[in-house]
């Protein structure tokens, strides 16, 4: 066994191999960027080493391992954990590549390749074509609409792109090539039948440099929005013990097919009224969603591709493979749910990760997070002895999860788990899809609940009274004169209690709460159009608990300016004190019809589709931001000229920053 590897990799995948190191009593070298230097994955290694060119910087991770005395790199997954060039480079300098051998790394990182690889194994495949042999706009004609558009290298589903007519082909070409381009180093696309509302099902595989090749089970990964997978599982609800053990034996062929060892996943297309399945790509990598294999066969992955890069056999047989009650886990992005999912950023104000459940997690307090990567922050993954009982534990963790600083999808998740057709097991790749509207309720943007409203007046108006006790207090010193009565920062007048004022600006308006009496003893919460109702607010333990009338809440709380972050039951809300006057303050401004074309999120101009001066339609792309390889369209909000054009292709921009105006017609 080694003694010192190098992880090639960051975040919640880095910490999660150095876990494993660390227990196997190896030590441990981390990578970084500039970016991520002061990140947790940094922090935790014995060893940290910067990349002068970042994660996909070669030269400098094989001169890192040779500096600290590594025998071997672990590549994680995404980055160089695909990429035969580098498991080569890594060979020449006397390195062992924690992953399979270059050989069986491009043919299947190659789709193309690995289709026609697997089909000569006898493992059925999904009918298409590919470049550069087939004409991509015939083959779509050859294997009708709908049609979806891949990358021929990488995976993840980035660059994916579903066409349902020759007249979306051109556009969607264009698209998936530049993407593909980007992310993987290499334009080649393939095309192929889409299946309508699949499952998809993948089954993961072990082999050693023996002959050795096992199955440990599968996984259903088939709730997914725009082909990213949102929550695995293992098992599947859908497979029976004959269907398992004979697409099992499907992947094992797989795998010996191209002389394979170490870990991999076999993914195959489902279509769950038949049962008939097909192979659609190899993942020569350790797979994001491994946790809930690792949770039913109570086995470490990275501890078996270890041991099989150090040259040691397969631990175990087919036969001894187990098993044992149900695993789902849930992938935390940064994202917007209400802004259709684009990616977020920002810094993490407060974190509360749940106990009692496994939690693959990059974040720390403090830490940023930018739009250089993946917007995937952690997973919380649940096991349990069926499925109903992983899925309440996972429900149970996922309200106990505050990530304070910017937007995520947890509160989506949560919605998504309690469905009832994911409840039931009916699942299929669609599904998020077509129910969107009842996960992402209220038109897209969220309500800010009253007792958010009242919980972050109160938060303000605490802090409100300690600082006009200490201006009432040096007053008194300096004077020598007691404190006046009238400056006790309870609000008590003659007559009756004064209120104080707070005007809270969220995603949905402004509202204005009033507050008087003392927070910690009782106090009184006038919500807009509402009578007043008598509050408490108390410490508990870093959050801070709240009774608004009959009813307590715990809160997550944290501050970022002027603005208050509150967290409750995996959701999420920043409140911001505005005052008449403010620059900030948005009442009365106009919204879509004042022409102003602003980012959707933190990210680079990748394209500018108008000019300045240029005459458009409501509705017509303007630009394309591109975010941690999410690429979005930017559309006119109205029609007429655009009268300012405030970006170039390849400029930062932050989130709801103005990109261009548009001056609408004269009537």
């Amino acid at each position: 066994m080694f003694d010192t590897v190098l992880v090639a990799n960051r975040g919640e995948i880095a910490l999660r191999i150095t876990r494993t190191l660390r227990r196997l009593g190896i030590r441990s070298v981390a990578v970084h960027s500039d970016a991520d230097a002061g990140a947790r994955h940094v922090r935790e290694a014995d060893v940290a080493v910067r990349l002068p060119g970042g994660y996909l910087d070669a030269d400098g991770i094989l001169a890192a391992a040779a500096a600290t005395g590594a025998q071997a790199v672990h590549p994680g997954y995404g980055f160089l954990a695909e990429n035969a060039a580098f498991a080569r480079r890594c060979a020449e300098a006397g390195l062992v590549f924690v992953g399979p051998p270059p050989e069986a790394v491009e043919a299947m990182g190659d789709k193309i390749r690995a289709k026609a690889t697997v089909s000569a194994a006898g493992v059925p495949v999904v009918p298409g074509g590919a470049e550069p042999g087939d004409d991509l706009a015939e083959a779509a004609v050859r294997v009708g609409f709908p049609a979806l558009i891949k990358p021929s290298a990488g995976g993840g589903g980035k660059g994916m792109v579903l066409v349902r007519s020759a007249a979306e082909l051109p556009e969607a070409l264009a698209s998936a090539r530049r993407t593909a381009a980007a992310a993987f180093g290499d334009a080649t696309l393939l095309i192929e039948r889409f299946v309508e509302n699949p499952r998809h099902i993948e089954i993961q595989v072990m082999a050693d440099a023996y002959g050795g090749v096992i199955h440990l089970g599968e996984r259903e990964c088939s709730l997914q929005r725009r082909h990213q997978k949102i929550v695995e599982e293992a098992p599947s609800p859908l497979l029976d013990a004959a269907t398992r053990a004979a697409m099992g034996a499907a992947a094992v062929e797989a795998a010996r097919s191209v002389g394979y060892t170490g870990a991999g996943t076999v993914e195959f297309i489902v279509q769950g009224a038949t049962g008939d399945y097909y192979f659609m790509e190899m993942n020569t990598r350790l797979q994001v969603e491994h946790p809930v294999t690792e949770l039913v066969t109570g086995l470490d992955l990275v501890e078996l591709q270890l041991r099989v890069a150090a040259g040691e056999p397969l631990p175990l047989t087919q036969d001894e493979v187990r098993l044992d009650g149900h695993a789902v886990g849930a992938r935390v992005y940064a994202e917007d749910p209400s802004r259709g999912f684009l990616p977020t950023g920002g810094r993490v104000l407060a974190l509360r990760e749940p106990p009692g459940v496994r939690v693959d997690s990059g974040l720390m307090a403090g830490g940023l997070v930018g739009s250089d990567y993946d917007p995937m922050l952690s997973k919380v993954i649940a096991w349990g002895p069926d499925r109903a009982a992983a899925l309440r534990r996972l429900d149970g963790a996922l309200a106990a999860t505050a990530v304070l600083g910017l937007p995520t999808n947890i509160a989506f998740l949560r919605a998504l788990i309690g469905h009832p057709a994911v409840v039931a097991g009916d699942l299929d790749t669609g599904l998020v899809e077509r129910h969107l509207g009842e996960l992402v309720p209220h038109g897209g943007v969220p309500s800010v609940p009253a007792d958010v409203l009242a919980a972050a007046a109160l938060v303000l108006h605490r802090e409100h009274v300690p600082a006009v006790s200490a201006v009432s207090a040096v007053s008194s010193v300096s004077s020598g004169v007691p404190a006046d009565p009238w400056d006790v920062p309870d609000g008590w007048r003659l007559g009756e209690a004064a209120w104080t004022v707070y005007r809270l600006e969220t995603r949905d308006g402004v509202s204005e709460l009033r507050v008087r009496g003392l927070p910690a003893s009782g106090a009184e919460v006038r919500l807009p159009e509402a009578d007043a109702v008598r509050a408490r607010l108390a410490d508990e333990g870093g959050d801070v608990l709240v009774t608004l009338g009959e009813t307590a809440r715990r809160y997550a709380v944290a501050r970022d300016g002027d603005t208050v972050w509150l967290g409750r039951d995996g959701d999420a809300w920043a409140l911001t004190r505005r005052h008449l006057g403010d620059p900030g303050d948005r009442t009365g401004a106009g919204g879509p019809g004042d022409g102003q074309v602003r980012s959707p999120m933190p990210g680079t101009v990748l394209v500018v589709k108008a000019s300045q001066g240029e005459r458009v339609v409501e509705g017509q792309p303007l630009l394309i931001v591109e975010a941690m390889k999410m690429e979005h369209t930017v559309t006119a909000p109205v029609g007429g000229v655009v009268a300012e054009l405030r970006v170039r292709a390849g400029q930062a921009v932050a989130m709801d920053a103005v990109l261009a105006v548009v001056r609408g017609e004269e009537p």
